[in-house]
C-alpha cells in the first residue's frame, strides 16, 4: 500500500461535469457516432429507448421526450389547455421556468410560500391561495426532495385541480414509495448538463399515467401536427433530438449509482459538520424519513446575515458554492405587475437571504468534502474570535 501522503486539496469545484462524463466517453462517442451514421437525428430508436427507460424509472405508463425542462412545463400547461386568466399556483422559491411557463400562456401566476425545513411549497399556503379560477398547481421537488405530495394531492383532488410535478431536480427521488413524476397528472424533468441526469445540452421529459394526456403532449410538442402537415392545434417545436437521447441512454444506466454517491456525500457532510460543531451554527438540509432524497443540491442556511460573507470567504479559498436562489420569483422585476410586496412570502424571502449550496456531485472526494467543512469551521472560529 502506498503510504505517501495525499496532496492537500487546493480547490473544490461546485460542479465537475467532466468527472462523471469522462469514464463514459467511449460509450457516449460510439452512441453519437451510431446516430450520425444512421441519419435519424429526430424520432429515432434512441428516443424510444430513453422514453421507455424513464417511464420505468418513474413507474409511469408513458414518458414523452421534449427539448428541455422549460419546454416540459410549457407543454404540460398547453396539454391541460391553460387559458389566459386561468390561475396556476407555483412556489416563488424555484427556478424561473416554473412561473414563466404560466406567464407565456397568459395564465395568472399565483405564488405560495414554502415549508422552511424542505424549501418546498407549503400545502397549507396552496390551499389558502385557491380560488374558483385555479386550474393547476405546480409543486417543485426542490434540490432533489419531493414536495408534500399527499397533502397537495388531497387538496387538488377535492377541487378538481390538475397537478404538474416540476421534478427537474429530482429524477430518481420518491415520497412514500412513489417516484417523482408519478404522483401528479404530469411530471416534468430536465436533462440540463448540471442535473443528476444531464445531457450534452438541453433536454427534457414528461411523464404521465394518462393515455389521453400522453397523446396530447406528443401532439403539442410536434407543432400540433398529426398526420404530417395536418395541424389540429397550435403546438411548438418541443422535440428532443436523437444525439441527446443517445448520450442520456448511456448515462441513465449510472443514475442509481450516482444517486447513491450523492446520498453518501450528504451523509458524510452531516457527520463532518457534527464533528466540527458547525452543525450548531449552520442549519443542515432536511432528509425526510418517508422520502428518497437524490441531492441535486446540498443547501445549508447561514444565520446572522453572514451568507454572502461566507460565500466570498469560500471563494477566496477556491471552494465553490452557489446561491439557489438569491431573488425569489415574486420579487423579480418582470413579475412586478403581480403586486407582491416585500414580506408577502416571508419564508421564501428568509430562505433567499440565508441559503448556500455546497459541492455534492457524485465524484466528490472525501478529502474535498473535508476541505469544504474545514474552511467553514475556520470561518466560524474567526467569527468567534472577532466577537470575543
Amino acid at each position: 500500500m502506498d503510504s505517501t501522503p495525499s496532496a492537500p486539496v487546493s480547490s473544490v469545484p461546485l460542479l465537475d461535469i467532466g468527472r462523471g462524463n469522462q469514464p463514459l466517453m467511449d460509450e457516449i462517442q460510439a452512441a453519437i457516432r451510431e446516430v450520425c451514421e444512421s441519419g435519424r437525428f429526430l424520432h429515432g430508436p434512441d428516443i424510444k429507448q430513453l422514453e421507455a427507460t424513464v417511464a420505468e424509472v418513474c413507474q409511469t405508463d408513458h414518458a414523452v421526450s421534449c427539448g428541455s425542462g422549460s419546454d416540459a412545463l410549457l407543454l404540460s400547461l398547453m396539454a391541460l389547455d391553460i387559458q389566459p386568466g386561468d390561475e396556476v399556483i407555483v412556489p416563488s422559491f424555484t427556478f424561473f421556468a416554473t412561473a414563466s411557463a404560466v406567464w407565456r400562456l397568459g395564465g395568472q401566476v399565483v405564488f405560495a410560500d414554502i415549508e422552511p425545513e424542505t424549501y418546498n411549497v407549503c400545502p397549507e399556503k396552496i390551499a389558502a391561495a385557491i380560488t374558483d379560477k385555479t386550474r393547476a398547481i405546480i409543486p417543485v421537488h426542490l434540490f432533489g426532495q419531493c414536495a408534500s405530495m399527499e397533502a397537495i394531492l388531497e387538496i387538488a383532488r377535492e377541487k378538481n385541480i390538475a397537478i404538474i410535478e416540476d421534478a427537474a431536480q429530482a429524477i430518481g427521488a420518491s415520497r412514500g414509495g412513489k417516484p417523482a413524476g408519478s404522483m401528479g397528472d404530469i411530471g416534468c424533468f430536465s436533462f440540463y448538463p448540471t442535473k443528476n441526469l444531464g445531457g450534452f445540452g438541453d433536454g427534457g421529459m414528461l411523464t404521465t399515467n394518462n393515455s389521453e394526456l400522453a397523446e396530447r403532449l406528443r401532439l403539442v410538442a410536434g407543432h400540433g401536427m398529426n398526420p404530417r402537415y395536418y395541424h389540429s392545434v397550435v403546438g411548438i417545436n418541443g422535440r428532443l433530438d436523437s444525439i441527446q437521447a443517445a448520450v442520456l441512454n448511456v448515462k441513465i444506466r449510472q443514475l442509481s449509482k450516482w444517486s447513491e454517491q450523492r446520498q453518501a456525500n450528504a451523509a458524510r457532510y452531516g457527520s463532518l459538520m457534527q464533528t466540527t460543531g458547525i452543525d450548531q451554527w449552520l442549519t443542515l438540509p432536511a432528509d425526510l424519513s418517508n422520502s428518497v432524497h437524490v441531492w441535486n443540491q446540498f443547501t445549508v442556511r447561514v444565520p446572522g446575515g453572514r451568507r454572502d460573507d461566507l460565500k466570498n470567504y469560500l471563494g477566496e479559498a477556491n471552494i465553490g458554492s452557489e446561491i439557489y436562489y438569491p431573488v425569489p420569483l415574486h420579487r423579480q422585476e418582470c413579475f412586478a405587475s403581480l403586486g407582491y410586496e416585500e414580506g408577502s412570502l416571508p419564508e421564501t424571502e428568509r430562505a433567499a437571504a440565508e441559503v448556500l449550496s455546497l459541492p455534492i456531485f457524485p465524484e466528490l472526494k472525501i478529502a474535498e468534502q473535508q476541505a469544504v467543512v474545514d474552511q467553514i469551521a475556520k470561518y466560524q472560529r474567526a467569527l468567534g474570535s472577532a466577537a470575543a
